[in-house]
């Protein structure tokens, strides 16, 4: 059978690069000072923090039903059936509206709900294309992508309290004192959403707690089961190239995967987040 791996851009995946992976993604929406763009398409990482930072308003959406059917109809023509893989549940209803409009295709179109974003995400798009290889059909890689999506971590550390206290996800007094004693909050993405995980003071601290963190995780739950090991940030690359050689200098047996931080996330965490991961995948 041929099955299409249909997956948003919140796994990184645009469309030049899902043209060389023989796979196909939807861009995800945003409204911009009122304006829809989408993301990878008329809207670039670039454009988004000059916007964020100039004091846009900026929030994130999902993709229309339209787009999402439009797409599909026209896969469906070609392949026999097709496996979707959006992002977590926990951070948006894009994966509970397609499920519902998957109910219509008598059963050619199976929908994922694996919890994973970023990293993990993509490479989740990367297990179903290996599963279809080895001969499994949709619902088969829907069933093992369900299983195995929780066995993820990410942490998060963010530069600033802005757009945490922008977001409501803490209270204006909460973020003054936080500025004023450099408190640097821990995040955690968990199957539910974005957690509060610790508090430390400074960013050297908060480096720190996120790779120990890590590191108990892969020595403790995720012992013996294969991992890799990724970071995101947001904002200037350069940061980002410095804390992927950072962390791959702390896990000097793993190659360090690095990526942006998906724009769903950096809505609330603004430029200069930091983050790592690690995250199961298909051998």
């Amino acid at each position: 059978m041929k099955i299409a791996i249909v997956t948003d851009s919140n796994s990184g995946i645009f469309e030049s690069e899902a043209k060389k992976l023989g796979v196909y993604t939807l861009p995800m929406p945003f409204t911009v000072d009122g304006v829809c763009m989408y993301e990878g398409v008329d809207l670039t990482q670039e454009e988004f923090f000059k916007k964020q930072q100039a004091g846009v308003e900026i929030t994130s959406s999902q993709p229309s039903p339209a787009d999402v059917v439009d797409l599909w109809d026209r896969l469906l023509t070609e392949y026999d059936s097709l496996v979707y893989i959006p992002m977590t549940s926990g951070l948006s209803g894009s994966m509970a509206t397609a499920a519902m409009l998957a109910q219509e295709y008598d059963g050619r179109v199976q929908v994922v709900d694996n919890k994973r974003i970023s990293l993990p995400q993509r490479q989740s798009v990367l297990d179903a294309k290996l599963l279809a290889k080895k001969g499994l059909n949709a619902v088969q890689i829907k069933q093992r992508l369900e299983e195995t999506g929780s066995n993820y971590r990410i942490y998060l550390s963010v530069d600033t309290l802005k757009y945490l206290k922008k977001g409501g996800r803490i209270t204006p007094a909460a973020a003054a004192i936080g500025t004023v004693l450099n408190i640097k909050p821990v995040l955690q993405v968990m199957d539910t959403g974005i957690d509060a995980f610790a508090k430390v003071r400074g960013l050297h601290q908060a480096r720190e707690k996120m790779i120990d963190s890590l590191c108990q995780d892969l020595l403790g739950e995720f012992d013996g089961m294969p991992m890799h090991v990724g970071v995101a940030y947001s904002g200037d690359p350069e940061n980002g190239k410095k804390w992927q050689k950072y962390v791959q200098e702390r896990f000097p047996k793993c190659k360090v995967q690095s990526a942006p931080l998906s724009l769903s996330v950096a809505c609330h965490t603004g430029p200069g987040a930091i983050g790592i991961g690690c995250f199961w995948y298909e051998e």
